[in-house]
């Protein structure tokens, strides 16, 4: 049966959800970080986590996208690769993982040619493959996970860079459903982050997280866009009742793709926090500042989620961050760490 293109929003956000994407892992939204002490970077440089302008090439990032989603291999590996990122990184079966990478090399090197490209035409349906970009951010996740235990920070830079880059572009499409996906791709970096921070001398990205585009992607334009393009009568198959209830049931979709968005917001404002208390732990013989307010080096984000303050406290060797309840969210829509400092 025909459906009205009103039912896009609200069809959109259950079919995400349906695929696992709407949301970050629980691992990166309530996660325990041992973060090391460092010092910001002055310069993004070799750090950034969206390519720079200047290195941006002419160009359709499109059918490189296409190239990569052809590459991926026709051996199902997502499970494994799902096994292995919910294990610590420092129990990652490194021969097993980088035998596995091997068989993604072509599809990494298309998304990585693909996120420097000037303009990604999207057709005006959505996209096809969305699944796809799901297998393939998860493989990125690998990728980044992998150079993180070989302490190759600049090899694990590169695969958040492509990851971001590639949700970056999603978003950029002309429907919700490849608006969602994008995001989802980009909020599932945010772990791989987190076990970034933890990890050896790994540099402070402070600087790269605070030169993200804010907000990360555009959610009124793909909304405002949708709603043009919903018809004022009932398409042919669908009776006046019917939609009447999707006219009525758009806006609630609206609202929670609105907090989907502002998610992805909280998770890399609360990873630019997690930096600056690591910069401030370098200066202060590895300890914890006691409030934020005491971090006067760089400027602390805002909280995107109540416009204020992270929430931030201080017991002992041990604190927590967390963004604030949204309304209209529940408990899996805050970003909260624990953090202690490991020397």
């Amino acid at each position: 049966m025909a459906r009205s293109r009103s039912t896009l929003a609200a069809v959109t956000l259950v079919l995400v959800v349906g695929l696992g994407l709407a949301g970050v892992p629980a691992f990166g939204r309530d996660a325990k970080l041992a973060i090391r002490p460092q010092k910001m970077a002055v310069e993004v440089g070799k750090y950034a986590l969206l390519p720079s302008a200047a290195s941006l090439t002419e160009g359709d990032a499109v059918p490189l996208y296409e190239k990569a989603v052809k590459a991926l291999p026709t051996k199902a590996l997502d499970d494994r690769i799902q096994k292995w990122l919910k294990m610590p990184t420092e129990q990652l079966p490194l021969d097993e993982a980088e035998k596995a990478l091997t068989q993604y090399v072509e599809s990494f090197k298309c998304v990585a040619q693909a996120i420097k490209c000037r303009e990604c035409k999207w057709p005006e349906a959505a996209a096809p493959n969305l699944q796809q970009y799901r297998n393939l951010s998860r493989a990125i996740r690998l990728w980044a996970r992998y150079e993180i235990a070989q302490e190759n920070y600049e090899g694990a830079v590169l695969a958040l860079r492509t990851g971001l880059g590639m949700g970056k572009h999603l978003t950029q499409g002309p429907t919700l459903m490849e608006y969602l996906v994008g995001v989802a791709v980009a909020a599932t970096m945010c772990p791989e982050v987190g076990e970034f921070v933890q990890a050896g001398e790994a540099p402070n990205l402070y600087t790269a997280l605070a030169a993200l585009p804010k907000p990360f992607a555009d959610v009124e334009r793909v909304i405002e866009a949708d709603k043009k393009a919903t018809p004022s009568e009932p398409p042919a198959g669908v009776t006046r009742a019917q939609f009447e209830n999707d006219l009525a049931q758009g806006p609630k979709a609206y609202d929670r793709i609105r907090l989907i968005a502002k998610r992805l917001e909280a998770d890399l404002a609360a990873l630019q926090c997690v930096e600056a208390i690591r910069s401030y732990a370098a200066s202060h013989g590895g300890q914890l500042p006691q409030t934020l307010a005491e971090i006067t080096e760089v400027s602390v984000p805002k909280d995107p989620m109540g416009d204020a303050a992270f929430r931030y406290t201080r017991t002992g060797a041990t604190a927590v961050l967390e963004s604030a309840l949204p309304a209209g969210g529940d408990a899996k829509d805050v970003t909260r760490y624990e953090i202690t400092v490991k020397n």
